[in-house]
């Protein structure tokens, strides 16, 4: 905070009162008269400018900066390796996908490159979620990019053998399962909050109907059409 020294001025209205009052009250007729009042003048102005020290210094006009926010840093640990290394992952990813010219698993690691950031978005939202990805992120996710880069070696090796077709193919297949697995986990981390949204909805339905404000739903196949089911 910046500040500056401001003289009072009630000092000088002290001694500019005083000698407006001795020139209408008092004969002013010598030089000995004016000395005496400018000996007084001065004692007055000290002792008034003593007074006034305690706001001899203000804070400087107009608004002052404010200081920039400390950036934020995650107080979890563990939320903070697994953002580091997801997005190492998907790095990684990003390069395999570059690398390898089969359009087929090109798309594969494409999806799976989208979903693993959404995977990654939801717990960094949510970090209660984060038990919910230990596998994946222990297992599951360094698994899918160890066989990525062995397609990348084998597919750039120049040569066509039973093992290394094999290989690839075995790989391509494997790709399609962990695309739907990666979407599987993604779907899991919502099913608390499709929970409550299935509660919510079945309460205000609830309330409405007591209160006349809607209909009571038609029974079609023995389920609700508001209701909410999660099969894993």
């Amino acid at each position: 905070m910046t500040s500056s020294e401001r003289k009072p001025v009630a000092p000088f209205y002290a001694v500019g009162a005083l000698w407006l009052l001795c020139g209408l009250l008092l004969p002013l007729y010598s030089a000995v008269h004016y000395l005496l009042l400018a000996a007084v003048s001065v004692g007055i102005f000290l002792f008034v400018n003593g007074l006034c020290k305690s706001s001899g210094v203000v804070e400087a006009a107009g608004p002052q900066p404010q200081p920039a926010p400390a950036p934020q840093t995650s107080a979890n640990p563990e939320l903070a390796k697994m953002l580091q290394d997801g997005q190492a992952a998907i790095s990684e990813m990003k390069r395999l996908n570059d690398n390898i010219a089969a359009p087929g698993i090109s798309a594969d690691i494409s999806r799976l490159e989208q979903i693993s950031g959404k995977i990654f978005q939801a717990v960094r939202d949510d970090p209660a979620k984060l038990p919910q990805i230990r596998r994946f992120m222990d297992y599951y996710l360094p698994t899918t990019i160890k066989l990525l880069n062995a397609y990348d070696r084998m597919s750039g090796a120049g040569v066509s053998g039973e093992n290394i077709s094999a290989s690839l193919v075995k790989i391509e297949t494997m790709m399609h399962t962990v695309v739907r697995a990666f979407e599987k986990q993604l779907d899991s981390l919502y099913g608390a909050d499709a929970l409550d949204i299935s509660a919510d909805i079945s309460v205000l339905e609830s309330m409405m109907q007591r209160e006349g404000l809607a209909a009571a739903p038609s029974d079609q196949d023995g389920k609700a059409p508001n209701d909410i089911r999660l099969e894993f």
